[in-house]
């Protein structure tokens, strides 16, 4: 898993820190052609490691790096699942069935079929949760995915209802079916962990908000050193700069020396923003492993 890991947030209007810009960089991104010039630009600064989600605009990145490979070398997906907003959409514009197609994979459509049945009628929480991996995947077919993450608002759910299994079903299936780990976003890391480490899932790649502020960290910034040192996990760190309330040196000194973190996501909308964040987490890196020589 790469050190540096560029998001997908700007891309769809999501920005915590104002409507406004978020507005706005929807209104930019409507052009694939302006997505991929971002993407290309974070991939020549040396954040390669592209995480988003299964948006429909994401299908069509994906359709561009199987046509153009050479371009695209050394750019790697690392999917989140669920986005729901887009079944909803499929289902009212193309009813049930042909929704079901659109999504699913085709090899094998008639065995996905009866395991979406066999969910739906006997409440089987492993076929349905492996259905839902492969409809999601479909799009990424032939791409590598290293990593396939669970979206937070699924992580925390299953959390809540403490269907521990559940962690476990969703990452041997990653294993057996993409040869990839299994991810988990989350809002809540003292909570997560144990229950990860109850499913069998050890070591896991875990993202969720690092941040100096401890915004956003469910029981925070010592609950999160604690919760690390009794179950080890390989943790992502995101919203690193408290949703702009840190400066971006200040907030990358400080991720960067927490030593639980081994990657840190970020999102930027302009080649110069990305060049700067992948140069201040470099300097800083490099500021660590002078010192612990």
């Amino acid at each position: 898993m790469e050190r540096i890991l560029f998001g997908d947030n700007q891309f769809f209007g999501i920005n915590h820190m104002s409507e406004e810009k978020a507005r706005q960089q929807a209104m930019r991104f409507q052009s694939t052609d302006a997505i991929i010039e971002v993407l290309q630009a974070a991939l020549h600064a040396g954040a390669g490691g592209f995480m988003c989600t299964t948006h429909d605009t994401i299908e069509k990145i994906a359709d561009d790096v199987r046509a153009r490979p050479d371009m695209w070398k050394g750019f790697t997906f690392y999917p989140g699942m669920p986005y729901a907003h887009k079944y909803a959409n499929a289902v009212t514009e193309l009813g049930y069935f042909d929704a079901l197609r659109k999504f699913l994979p085709k090899e094998g459509l008639v065995d996905t079929v009866l395991r979406g049945s066999k969910a739906v009628l006997g409440k089987d929480i492993e076929s349905m949760m492996t259905l839902l991996v492969d409809a999601e995947m479909k799009m990424f077919e032939g791409l590598e995915t290293p990593v396939i993450f669970l979206q937070n608002v699924v992580t925390d759910l299953v959390q809540g209802l403490g269907f521990v299994d559940a962690f476990r079903i969703f990452s041997e299936h990653c294993r057996k079916r993409y040869n990839a780990e299994a991810g988990f976003i989350t809002m809540n890391v003292p909570k997560l962990l144990p229950m990860l480490h109850e499913a069998g899932v050890e070591n896991p790649i875990v993202c969720a908000n690092v941040n100096k502020l401890a915004f956003r960290m469910s029981g925070g910034i010592e609950g999160y050193r604690e919760a690390v040192k009794r179950h080890p996990a390989r943790m992502i760190a995101m919203s690193v700069l408290a949703s702009g309330g840190i400066s971006p040196r200040e907030a990358i000194e400080w991720v960067v020396n927490e030593p639980y973190v081994s990657s840190i996501l970020f999102g930027a909308s302009s080649r110069a923003n990305i060049e700067n964040t992948v140069a201040l987490i470099r300097e800083y890196d490099g500021a660590r492993a002078a010192v612990a020589a």
